[in-house]
């Protein structure tokens, strides 16, 4: 039996991106001949379990979008009809709840993903979504394969102790969650002054569980032009 479109997705994107450098804000970079941000929008535009995407942007360009976010000059296959978009905060957790506030109340699972991170897989999210219908939290993550070195706060190249990597995991997006349990970790974050680097973090913090979700590595996150350049290898290896 075909389960509702019950999901909303959390899209940000309202930083500037100054780490990867110039003049075009990181988010609109072109990767492949195709801004970055609509790279990151389309898998969730296009899933048969979605049914609203809010794309947090800047203020000044939730006001007035990019050309390529209108639903004439994107291509069909973006279903970019299904697209809010609303003006974020100073900071990524306001950004978060301005996205929460401009979800239809129909949405009772919750995506937040980052629009720095172009080539999220399908598979990827549908696993998300199954942990939440749950009543769970859920990151995708990568396990860590590099060795961990602790710097001293001092001096930052000054190795302080190695760090054992078992059992850890670098955590990536889309996370999702039931959205009674996101609305209510982001009400206790903006009471309580509290910031956290992902959501997760959030909901980790009430009590509720989360799971991880294996992810792989090519759901990297844009921050510099390092990643940049990688980011346009991956597209021309896309099929």
């Amino acid at each position: 039996m075909r389960l509702p479109r019950d999901v909303g997705v959390i899209v940000v994107a309202a930083g500037r991106g100054e780490r990867c450098a110039g003049d075009v804000p990181k988010q609109y970079q072109l990767i492949g001949g195709v801004p970055m941000v609509l790279r990151a929008l389309r898998p969730f535009t296009s899933h048969p379990d979605v049914a609203q995407v809010v794309l947090v942007l800047p203020p000044e360009d939730a006001a007035r979008p990019p050309a390529f976010l209108s639903v004439s000059s994107a291509s069909s296959s973006s279903a970019l009809s299904a697209l809010t978009i609303v003006p974020g905060g100073p900071h990524r957790g306001d950004s978060v709840r301005a996205g929460l506030a401009g979800l239809r109340p129909g949405c009772a699972v919750v995506l937040v993903h980052d629009g720095a991170r172009p080539f999220v897989d399908q598979g990827v999210i549908g696993a998300v979504i199954g942990v939440a219908r749950k009543g769970e939290g859920a990151v995708p993550a990568v396990p860590l394969s590099d060795t961990l070195k602790e710097a001293t706060p001092r001096d930052p190249t000054h190795i302080a102790r190695t760090r054992p990597r078992a059992h850890l995991w670098r955590a990536q997006t889309p996370q999702g969650f039931p959205r009674a349990v996101l609305e209510e970790a982001h009400a206790r974050a903006a009471r309580d002054g509290h910031r956290a680097s992902d959501d997760a973090a959030l909901v980790e913090a009430m009590g509720v569980p989360v799971r991880l979700v294996p992810d792989s590595a090519r759901n990297l996150k844009v921050t510099t032009r390092e990643d940049l350049e990688l980011a346009e290898l991956l597209a021309e290896a896309s099929p």
